[in-house]
């Protein structure tokens, strides 16, 4: 729901951040850190291409990207929306954001859906095994 809550209204990150949150699919992501044993999921931009391809290299380590992966560098990403001035979180569920709603218009929505799939999905399988019962 990080992304989601992102690219609201309210969210006080640059603009050029959620055009990007709505542009993507869920493949546009990059697995950093793996060979660190710390995976971790961000955008796709040339920064964190650039952390995957030197983490790819055999001796790498964390202190090869250090400076590529600072929140300092994050934090200018968000604030200043240079998205190729580092990395921000972005999870595969980005592909299903199209739109940038208040925050009120899209807890209603998240609400009116879970209601529905509740109605729709879930009652008449409690029904079926009540009878069963």
């Amino acid at each position: 729901m990080g992304n989601r809550f992102l690219a609201t209204q309210e969210c006080g990150i640059h603009e050029n951040v959620k055009q990007k949150i709505l542009a993507s699919d869920e493949r546009d992501t990059n697995l950093i850190f793996r060979k660190l044993h710390n995976t971790a999921r961000v955008g796709r931009n040339a920064v964190s291409d650039e952390v995957v391809r030197v983490l790819s290299e055999p001796d790498a380590k964390f202190e090869n990207v250090a400076h590529l992966v600072s929140g300092q560098r994050g934090k200018a990403v968000m604030e200043n929306g240079d998205l190729d001035a580092g990395m921000y979180w972005a999870g595969q569920a980005q592909g299903l954001i199209h739109d940038v709603p208040t925050v009120a218009d899209l807890v209603e929505r998240i609400v009116s859906q879970a209601e529905a799939l509740v109605h729709d999905r879930l009652q008449p399988m409690i029904a079926r095994a009540q009878v069963a019962a």
